[in-house]
């Protein structure tokens, strides 16, 4: 309603010489102009009585909106999610193994610096989004643990399941 009120002000204000110059060569308003101002009225009130879109729910689960900030915000996000998922899906594919590589949580630990250092080619996204990295980093260590022993398959499912929310939570943050 604002925005209609501030748009004919400033045509107003740009017109009022014009305006001031012809007031006197108005004549009573004809049917034409009653009609221009009743479909003027209506769009106003039309403008006016709609309601803004709801703002959709905070995704369920972990959350990572608003923890990715800067102007390359959307693409570090979408490389974490690209990530965790690939970091999830070797673990995954490991476990399936006969004489599975990685049997400890520092292996796995390993396999994940390599993957950040590879994937950022050296660049620190904990740097540059502390945010993301504090709270990736306290749900980590909450839902898949922080030993560095041997990984039997129940810690390594909890692994597989948080970063695979990990990884749903950076993409829904693009």
């Amino acid at each position: 309603m604002m925005t209609v009120i501030l748009l004919l002000l400033a045509g107003v204000s740009l017109a009022w010489p014009w305006i001031k110059a012809h007031y006197h060569e108005f004549k009573a308003p004809d049917s034409r102009h009653l009609a221009a101002v009743a479909l003027l009225a209506a769009a106003v009130w039309s403008y006016a009585s709609q309601s803004p879109a709801p703002t959709p729910p905070p995704p369920a689960g972990f959350n990572l909106t608003g923890k990715f900030v800067g102007p390359d915000a959307s693409q570090d996000a979408a490389l974490v999610a690209a990530m965790c998922a690939e970091l999830a899906n070797e673990l995954e594919w490991d476990m399936a193994q006969a004489e599975p590589l990685l049997v400890s949580g520092m292996a796995f630990d390993e396999l994940r610096i390599r993957t950040r250092k590879l994937l950022c080619k050296g660049e620190s996204l904990g740097e540059k989004h502390p945010l993301a990295r504090d709270a990736i980093g306290a749900y980590l260590d909450a839902n898949a643990g922080t030993a560095g022993g041997p990984m039997d398959d129940t810690t390594k499912r909890k692994w597989i399941a948080a970063y695979r929310e990990v990884a749903k939570a950076a993409e829904s943050a693009r």
